[in-house]
This record gives structure tokens, sequence and C-alpha cells, in this order.
């Protein structure tokens, strides 16, 4: 099983998006699926992740051994972001057929916070859950305190690892990962690109 993951900006993604949706696969039966991140062609910002003609016309074309696909992008605080992600979801499942999937995700705020729900942390979750900039006012300090800021991905690495590895806690924490989990657990089961309605997690 080929899986390509799209992120809106693999530099710094690629280090906690890879190992989770590994472990997503393993729970899904699929220990042995290969993942792969998109970097070519880059994406370089969510305006380009949630582009449909870039990825109809300059994406999908370019991985047709590619049996499921994640489009995986930060909320940013944006409310309407998964109706945008839906909308994409039906389109590109239709360009695809009915043998390959595209999967799409919003992270509530950031990814960054996915890889911080394993850890023991000095501060509310709900408040972690709740900043628009995680990334800058949790993660970034954390993995300071952590030692790890300079290793690649600026901590993410590491993080992005122990998230992995911890991967039921982190779907109980972060609902939109889990239901993109169960999605792709029912994909992994057979049911193809149309296994029921987008699921919309309640915001904490």
């Amino acid at each position: 099983m080929n899986v390509l993951i799209i992120p809106e900006d693999f530099r710094n993604d690629q280090y906690i998006l890879r190992p989770l949706i590994r472990s997503v696969l393993a729970s899904a039966g699929k220990p042995n699926a290969n993942v792969r991140v998109l970097t070519d062609p880059l994406v370089g910002g969510v305006d380009k992740a949630l582009d449909l003609a870039f990825l109809q016309n300059e994406v999908l074309p370019l991985y047709r051994q590619v049996d499921l696909f994640l489009l995986i992008v930060d909320r940013d605080g944006q409310a309407n972001r998964r109706a945008a992600l839906l909308n994409l979801e039906r389109q590109l499942c239709f360009f695809l057929g009915a043998d390959r999937c595209l999967l799409a995700e919003a992270a509530i705020e950031e990814i960054e916070v996915w890889a911080l729900a394993a850890e023991p942390l000095p501060w509310a979750w709900a408040d972690v859950r709740s900043e628009n900039h995680p990334k800058e006012t949790y993660f970034e300090p954390f993995a300071k305190s952590q030692r790890i800021d300079e290793e690649p991905g600026g901590g993410r690495d590491t993080l992005g690892k122990k998230a992995a590895s911890n991967l039921r806690r982190v779907r109980q924490l972060c609902p939109e990962l889990n239901s993109l989990a169960i999605r792709v657990e029912n994909f992994c089961d057979g049911q193809g690109c149309v296994n029921g309605p987008y699921q919309i997690p309640p915001v904490p």
C-alpha cells in the first residue's frame, strides 16, 4: 500500500506527520505501508494546499502509484477550513475513482499540537488546544526546555516519534486526528473512497 502525505509545508511538518501516519496505518493493519511526504512539487502554504487545480493537475497525476493521499493542514483558527477540505475530498475522490482515495484533515490549531499530546506539559491541555498560535506559544518553548530545539525540525523529530509511539493518547486528546485515523482504517478495510461522511469532531 502506497500512501502520500500532502502537508502545507513539508520542511517541518514531515517530522511529525510521517511517524504519526505510520503509526495510524500500523493500527489499521498496514504496518508495511510505504509512507511518503510530498516534497515535489513544494506546496509552500495552506492556500496552495487547498487549491483544487494545483492538486488535481500538478500533484495527483504525478503519483499514480499512490493508493491513499492524506492532505493535512493547520486549521489556524479558521472555522470554515473543514468545509473547504470536505469540498476538496468530494471532488478529488471523484477524480481518483473507486480504488484510490484522498482524505483531508485540519489540525487544531496547528500540527505541532499533535506532537505535544503525548507529553507531560506544564500547561493545561485545554489552553494548548484553544490557543490560535500554539507553535510559538507552547511547542517552541517546550522543545527548548527539553533541549531538542536545535535538532532536525526544531524538536519535531523527537516529539513526533514520541507521539507516534503513544498514538492512543494522541487520538484521545486530538479528536480530529482520531477522526482521520478512523477513516484511514475504513479505507484499509476495503471500503474505498466512499466510506461515509466527512467527520467533523467537536472543537474543545
